[in-house]
């Protein structure tokens, strides 16, 4: 194997061997899973560097609106930063932001901190977040509320299946949702291996979200009222937003 002069195999020869490897017909389930969020990662990382050597300053603007883990839901008038596109700005963000220190007035995500790491991706975010704000600057966080789905356990037949249809209606794992529990699972731990979605790692609720703000030093920590103008409709269903103030 061909080695860059610090001797690791360069990133995208691995990648081409990840996929070799997921051709093979008896790879097992267990590694074959493995690979595939390695061969995730490594696009990620790919897009990531690409940027990182194109903007070895961050951007050449610095924007006081930004959007951050937005996906398709681009946001007019927010500078988008995304781990791939469609986005203004590719950058992984759980290696910080990319953006000079007290520069933002306003920071906006909405289920993205439910998909990285805790604690230091999570909590290396909201510092970050911090960081970039300037005084009186604020972050408005949406995540699955998990304190909604947990108070309602164990749920009516009825009231699991508007959860299921509303959340997972176009995932090929709703037939494996049996059970109330096995819901909150989903939420708390989605590991399923269809390659469109990203798990969850963690999970939260208000108080978490003030806990995790008020830690990097935010001031405040207060509910956010949910305004469609902005967020995603779609999110507003069992979702839990709240608006942190440096």
């Amino acid at each position: 194997m061909s080695t860059d002069i610090s001797g690791n195999p360069p990133i995208d020869l691995l990648g081409k061997q990840i996929t070799d490897v997921l051709a093979h017909p008896n790879i097992g389930h267990g590694l074959a899973r493995t690979l595939r969020a390695a061969a995730k990662e490594i696009e990620v990382g790919r897009y990531h560097r690409a940027t990182q050597r194109a903007f070895p300053n961050g951007p050449d603007e610095q924007p006081t609106k930004v959007q951050i883990g937005g996906g398709n839901h681009q946001l007019d008038g927010f500078f988008n930063i995304d781990l791939v596109p469609p986005a203004d700005f590719l950058w992984d963000v759980r290696e910080g932001i990319p953006l000079e220190t007290s520069t933002v007035e306003l920071l906006f995500t909405e289920h993205f901190l439910e998909h990285i790491d805790y604690p230091r991706s999570a909590k290396g975010f909201a510092r970050e977040a911090f960081r970039v704000l300037g005084t009186g600057g604020q972050i408005i966080t949406g995540v699955p509320d998990a304190a909604y789905v947990l108070s309602r356990y164990p749920a009516a037949p009825v009231e699991a299946e508007e959860m299921v249809g509303r959340w997972y209606a176009k995932r090929t794992c709703r037939e494996d949702i049996n059970t109330y529990l096995d819901l909150i699972n989903y939420v708390f731990r989605d590991q399923d291996d269809d390659p469109n979605y990203t798990p969850h790692l963690w999970a939260y609720d208000a108080e978490k979200l003030s806990q995790l703000f008020t830690e990097a030093g935010f001031t405040t920590v207060e509910p956010w009222t949910f305004d469609a103008t902005l967020a995603n409709p779609k999110r507003e269903w069992a979702s839990v937003y709240v608006i942190a103030t440096k």
